[in-house]
């Protein structure tokens, strides 16, 4: 398995980049950067800040493009390794361990480079913080590379983390690469927050009533998708509840998950520590569910209950209608 880490910092990138990172989405780079055409899809993508892990995810596409860049060089050396200070002056600075000029001014060339796309929503796994810089860059395959585009040595990186202390949805990687696989045949079971008539749809449907707690305001309740709204692009039947927000976090992280065959929710042992959320494990579902709700509960119990044994779902014949919004 190949995993690159990547720096995704606003500022940290060259003069008139261009870059329009978002970490738990996307991310842009091009033809300048050094192993620039070596991601591909299916690789494992772990962003960070220069300071800190942000998070990771298995890319899904990269759109390739052409655009015309504009960048700066020095003018002593003539190299494109020239910084912009924010505050001291002079403004310039050249990176160039050789040259190190400054100037309140800097050369411009323009040139047609590749740009690179990667698109990573689905398989997107937030772990801020859980691994800092130092060991992020002992865990790569050059350790004194200065690359914004790394590669990591994964099978290491995968022992850290699970060593961090936070118990994280690492299936979710193996999942979304076996959907990338096969070409996405099948659905990876992820929680994403719909569009506002898929709200609006189950508010008509459930009312104001969180599927794991009972009756609570509409602010606080989010549209939980229980399929990758990112990977399928549409809403499908019996693929939502109604979740109040910190328990649609818990139950995207797998922190949380229901037992399709008992309609009960079981909660991991971490959050047991918590007398409110302790009280829930083992508690029959607030809002009465279909076939369909059951199948993609089933898939997500699946995946974040890998030593849990795997329930039949008994045939019901009651479904709702599929959600076009």
């Amino acid at each position: 398995m190949t995993a690159w880490l990547v720096l995704a910092k606003a500022g940290s990138k060259r003069i008139s980049e261009g870059y329009d990172d978002n970490p738990a989405t996307h991310y842009s780079w091009d033809s300048t950067v050094p192993n620039h055409g070596r991601l591909n899809v299916g690789d494992v993508i772990v962003l960070w800040d220069g300071k800190e892990l942000l998070g990771l995810s298995v890319i899904e596409d990269i759109t390739v493009g052409q655009a015309t860049k504009t960048t700066p060089f020095c003018l002593k050396c003539k190299k494109a390794d020239v910084a912009e200070r924010k505050k001291k002056l002079p403004r310039f600075v050249c990176w160039n361990q050789k040259c190190k000029h400054e100037d309140e001014k800097a050369g411009w060339k323009t040139k047609q480079v590749t740009t690179y796309r990667s698109r990573h929503e689905a398989g997107w796994i937030p772990a801020r913080g859980e691994l800092m810089a130092r060991r992020l860059r002992q865990l790569c395959v050059q350790e004194d590379s200065q690359n914004s585009l790394r590669e990591l040595r994964w099978d290491d990186f995968r022992h850290a983390l699970t060593h961090s202390g936070t118990p994280l949805p690492l299936r979710i990687i193996d999942t979304a690469q076996d959907v990338i696989a096969s070409g996405h045949t099948t659905a990876t079971i992820r929680v994403r927050k719909g569009q506002p008539a898929f709200r609006k749809h189950l508010l008509e449907v459930f009312g104001e009533v969180c599927a794991f707690t009972g009756p609570a305001p509409a602010q606080a309740l989010e549209a939980a998708h229980l399929y990758s709204y990112a990977a399928n692009g549409k809403h499908h039947k019996g693929g939502g509840l109604l979740l109040r927000r910190d328990l649609h976090r818990l139950f995207d992280l797998g922190l949380i998950a229901v037992n399709p065959k008992s309609k009960t929710l079981h909660l991991a042992d971490a959050l047991k520590t918590y007398p409110d959320y302790a009280k829930l494990d083992g508690a029959p579902l607030t809002v009465s569910v279909t076939a369909d709700h059951l199948k993609w509960l089933a898939r997500h119990w699946n995946m974040h209950r890998v030593n849990e044994p795997s329930p039949v779902i008994p045939p019901q014949s009651n479904v709702v209608e599929v959600v076009t919004a």
